[in-house]
């Protein structure tokens, strides 16, 4: 299979990656629709908590310590791992100015600039991210809440979102390369 249906869009394998990368892309799609099926019910849960804090808080006069913070959790987990879904759409922000400025050969030389400029920072925040969590982890740390869950839940939920966003990134810039060569056709 080399693509996934998603609503309108497909997530389909580049056909600049090298034949030896298409089975690790292929499963980086499935986790990704895994991940972003994960971040709707996130999102779902998100919403009735939030819902059920503002119900308990003013009509049953009930504490809400820990809705706002389960619902942040839900959040970051949401958002953090359906990065690289989005990064496979090429669905994040971007900036096209340059692209109709420049000649064809010129403006792929950018984009992979750009790939590799994104991989590296996000390769940053994935390694700052597990860095965090370990911490987290060994040291027990926990909100300063009276509920007080564990921080390393986020920062576990962070670590794995930006390795799976750079991963999307490390894909996209070979096949980037891959196709500044010639490589795959």
């Amino acid at each position: 299979m080399s693509g996934l249906n998603v609503g309108s869009n497909t997530l389909a394998l580049d056909p600049d990656l090298p034949a030896l990368l298409r089975p690790l892309a292929v499963v980086v799609l499935w986790i990704n629709r895994a991940m972003v099926t994960l971040g709707m019910l996130a999102l779902l849960i998100a919403a009735f908590v939030l819902t059920y804090s503002v119900f308990s808080r003013y009509l049953l006069k009930a504490s809400t310590d820990w809705q706002d913070e389960a619902s942040v959790f839900l959040l970051v987990g949401a958002t953090f791992l359906c990065s690289a879904f989005v990064q496979a759409l090429r669905g994040h922000v971007g900036i096209e100015f340059l692209s109709g400025v420049l000649p064809s050969w010129a403006n792929r030389i950018r984009l992979a600039i750009v790939d590799l400029a994104c991989t590296a920072f996000c390769a940053f925040f994935a390694w700052k991210s597990w860095t965090l969590l370990h911490e987290a982890w060994v040291d027990g740390q926990t909100t300063s809440s009276s509920w007080a869950p564990p921080l390393w839940i986020p920062y576990g939920l962070m670590s794995l979102g930006m390795s799976l966003l750079t991963l999307q990134l490390l894909l996209q810039f070979i096949a980037r390369l891959n196709g500044l060569r010639g490589g795959a056709r």
